[in-house]
């Protein structure tokens, strides 16, 4: 099932950066905040691509999405270059698990990073803190420069309407402060020490290039964060994808039940379940490929899917039986899944 979105408004947020105010032709759906929609491509429909909500669903009557143009990007290309208001573009709707426990810890703040264009969730998930809830907030922004900062007002507006409850550290990569040019082990220790006496329950949610991610992880492990309270969100990630081989290569039957319609597949290796079922017609929501972004997430009612990537699924959440489509292949006999 796709919804139709028209475009109501176009911002140029940075000289390569566009927000995108967008609302519902008919049919509503619902999202949380850190999730992003995923898109299909206007010409190309086969080309589907995910974008951070930058909107909060109560705070903002309309969705907004925020896109940085990039220039090998055919999408990302379309919408800053060609796109204009009064155009409407579908969507298969919001998904992602970027998002916000129930309960949050009350003896520290929240922690973010951000670098870049991932500061899109993260602005979601920082109005949902501030304005629902009643924790403490400390985000780490890396950019460029002021001009190069994305939501730099709309952040230091937020910071003057919250001043004991917010954070700013802003990192600029054109400051004559080298130190403090670019997020490094040291600074982010020193913020850290700063900011947190007890890291033991703290929350950290961090968005952008892998190395960053991989930087900021280390350290915050080092600093006594628990790993499964470490979030992250990537974008643009063009790390090699090594394909892992299943243990079980066998044919084997996959059950799908998915908008109210069942489909039988015989999935076998090299092909996942989400290129079986795109090879026999069945449009099962996707994004990435690659294990990345959660949108083609299902639940395992019945086997075993082993999954050749996973970056976004917890170890709570496979508990359950939630699995992967585009990197899951049933292993040890057949298996049944329903597409939510």
């Amino acid at each position: 099932m796709t919804f139709p979105l028209i475009i109501r408004s176009i911002q140029q947020e940075t000289s390569d950066t566009k927000s995108f105010v967008l609302d519902f032709v008919d049919e509503k759906f619902s999202y949380l905040p850190g999730q992003f929609l995923t898109l299909i491509h206007p010409v190309a429909k086969s080309i589907h691509r995910s974008y951070s909500l930058s909107s909060h669903p109560l705070l903002d009557k309309k969705l907004r999405i925020t896109v940085k143009r990039i220039a090998n990007g055919e999408f990302s290309r379309w919408l800053c270059d060609q796109a204009v208001e009064g155009d409407v573009i579908e969507t298969i709707g919001a998904s992602g698990f970027f998002t916000l426990p129930e309960y949050l810890p009350t003896n520290a703040p929240i922690l973010f990073l951000a670098a870049g264009s991932g500061i899109t969730p993260i602005l979601s998930l920082l109005k949902e803190i501030l304005f629902q809830r009643q924790q403490n907030v400390v985000l780490v922004y890396s950019s460029r420069s002021v001009e190069g900062t994305i939501f730099y007002n709309e952040l230091s507006h937020l910071q003057e309407e919250f001043p004991n409850r917010f954070t700013i550290h802003f990192l600029f990569s054109n400051s004559k402060d080298l130190f403090r040019a670019r997020l490094n082990k040291s600074l982010l220790a020193e913020i850290l020490h700063q900011h947190f006496a007890v890291t033991g329950n703290s929350l950290a949610y961090l968005c952008g290039p892998h190395d960053y991610m991989q930087m900021a992880r280390i350290v915050l492990l080092n600093e006594n964060f628990l790993p499964e309270k470490i979030r992250t969100e990537k974008f643009n990630d063009f790390q090699p994808i090594v394909k892992n081989i299943p243990p079980d290569r066998k044919q084997h039957t996959v059950k799908i039940e998915f908008q109210g319609k069942r489909f039988s597949l015989a999935v076998k290796f090299p092909n996942t379940i989400l290129q079986t079922a795109k090879a026999n017609g069945i449009d099962l929501p996707y994004s990435c490929e690659a294990g990345r972004c959660g949108t083609c997430a299902a639940t395992c009612v019945s086997g075993h899917i082993w999954m050749s990537r996973n970056e976004v699924l917890l170890d709570k959440e496979m508990a359950k039986g939630r699995v992967l489509t585009c990197t899951g292949f049933p292993v040890g006999g057949d298996a049944e899944i329903i597409v939510l």
